[in-house]
């Protein structure tokens, strides 16, 4: 090799070395004073060690107005490229914030374009980190154009490859549709928040005074807007829950999930059901027991958990095979339906569909929330969902009415009408049109106002109407349920019916896509 090559390899990577510093030390001080790895040490940390291969490191800033012609943007304050995490390939962008806060211009956003092209191309997952001061206002069009950009890239890699958004810092103005458009967004606690217009514009406009983490910090997207999928810790945690969900997903729509061999005997069965589903129908009981005890070695991976919490939506395994649960909690608002958790649920099954990953649904749902409020939030298109969700899934969809199970919400909990491939039913369970109750008072209400004794009357008029229309061979008897159950067996019984179902052949109508209410 000769001394002129190995002089210009030598300078390549001296300015390499210079650009990989990012914004220089000061810069990097200042991000972990605020609690924050850089966007290299979130990569490191992500990326099984030695795999990640960076691209565009050398790439420059178009910026050529108000003296940012003269500066020089390392990466243009994004780094792109692509490794393994835990094995398996995936693309990345992570954003910047020592260099120059992060923001959003031309080259940065054809960077982040390229990625997701390329995780299209190649059928692997990309992992957004952000962390950036908004749009470069120096670069007017240029950063204007590369969003609409990214948000049709975005859309055209929905269903395609899972797409995972890691909020780590700030995310203001346009640049908050991108995460929004991909399928899981991950904030941290006390450093990252999203907003389309910041404190200042919102009191210069709207006149109200609000501060960043109330505007758009982690607990309000968590618990409020439903925004947000989940909270971690710090930038450390965050990365690990990264690697915990990729574990259940599979690279793209034209793989399935990754098998992994729990040590968890599919025929294990669990007395310990027997006393967590109350046989009152209106005792209160948390279901997150329930899926734990018949899911492998009790382990989940909960998406939206603080928001819509009457409804629970999460990953685990079945005998090694990944599955999404849909669960009604009673211990809030009965378990019923409502329009947080209709859209909550509609968005979760339709994700699980794209990526080929069955459904198992656990009923106790005494209908969808009635009322002026529910009807003013729109219950009716938003409870909609769930029905087109279920009714166009064509994976496998196994179903346990555990109690209640009762009008719209037991269709809309993926009924035998609406798709399911297996229904059962434990001996607790009750399908009905509506609440026996309410069906009573409506039946006999001039037998139970005629009565000498209303309250007697109303009582035997129930009595008989549960014990001829409310008991699992009822909907049994007429082929809406394929089995009733015991409840110790749930797990087993579940792992049969999914293990049989895997090569399930269901196409949908030849047709462009539906469209689906919103």
């Amino acid at each position: 090799m000769s001394d002129e090559m190995l002089q210009k390899i030598e300078e390549i990577e001296s300015f390499r070395a210079r650009l990989v510093k990012g914004g220089g030390d000061k810069a990097i001080e200042k991000q972990h004073a605020a609690g924050k790895l850089t966007a290299r040490e979130r990569i490191e940390y992500l990326f099984d060690h030695g795999t990640f291969n960076e691209f565009d490191v050398f790439a420059k800033q178009l910026g050529r107005h108000y003296g940012l012609d003269k500066a020089e943007v390392p990466a243009d304050g994004v780094v792109t490229g692509y490794g393994k995490i835990n094995g398996r390939d995936a693309f990345v962008y992570s954003e910047d914030f020592t260099v120059i806060a992060g923001t959003f211009g031309e080259m940065h956003g054809r960077k982040v374009g390229k990625v997701i092209e390329l995780a299209m191309k190649m059928g692997k997952p990309v992992i957004g980190i952000n962390d950036s001061g908004g749009a470069r206002v120096t670069e007017e069009m240029g950063a204007l154009s590369q969003y609409g950009q990214l948000f049709f890239r975005h859309v055209r890699a929905s269903g395609l490859v899972p797409q995972i958004s890691l909020v780590m810092g700030p995310v203001a103005g346009g640049q908050a549709y991108s995460p929004a458009l991909m399928d899981f967004i991950f904030m941290v606690e006390n450093s990252s928040y999203m907003f389309i217009a910041g404190p200042p514009l919102v009191k210069a406009i709207v006149f109200e005074e609000v501060n960043e983490e109330q505007l758009g910090g982690p607990k309000m997207h968590a618990t409020v807007s439903g925004v947000s999928d989940l909270t971690t810790a710090d930038d450390k945690d965050c990365l690990e829950r990264t690697k915990e969900l990729l574990s259940y997903l599979p690279l793209n729509s034209g793989e399935m999930p990754p098998y992994v061999d729990t040590g968890d005997s599919p025929d294990r069965t669990s007395d310990a059901l027997l006393e967590m589903i109350p046989t009152n129908p209106n005792k209160m009981y948390d279901v997150h027991k329930v899926i734990k005890e018949i899911v492998d070695n009790g382990q989940t991976f909960e998406i939206k958990k603080e928001f819509a919490r009457n409804l629970v939506c999460c990953f685990a395994r079945m005998n090694g095979h990944v599955v999404g649960i849909v669960a009604n909690n009673p211990i809030y608002m009965a378990g019923a339906l409502d329009y947080k958790a209709s859209q909550k649920g509609a968005r979760f099954i339709r994700f699980c569909n794209a990526f080929n990953i069955p459904l198992i649904t656990l009923q106790d749902v005494p209908a969808f929330l009635i009322g002026t409020k529910s009807e003013r939030d729109g219950i009716i298109r938003h409870g909609s969902k769930m029905l087109y969700a279920y009714a166009e899934a064509n994976v496998p969809k196994l179903t346990v009415v555990l109690r209640k199970a009762y009008a719209g919400g037991y269709l809309a909990m993926c009924s035998k009408d609406l798709g399911a491939d297996f229904v059962f039913e434990l001996p607790t369970g009750e399908i009905c049109l509506m609440g026996p109750e309410g069906a009573v008072n409506i039946l006999f209400r001039k037998e139970i106002a005629a009565s000498a004794d209303p309250e007697a009357t109303r009582r035997q008029y129930l009595d008989e109407f549960q014990e001829k229309f409310v008991n699992p061979t009822y909907s049994a008897g007429l082929q809406h349920v394929d089995d009733i159950i015991d409840p110790r067996k749930m797990r087993p019984k579940l792992i049969r019916a999914l293990e049989v179902s895997m090569n399930k052949v269901d196409p949908l109508p030849k047709k462009k896509y539906g469209n689906m209410p919103i």
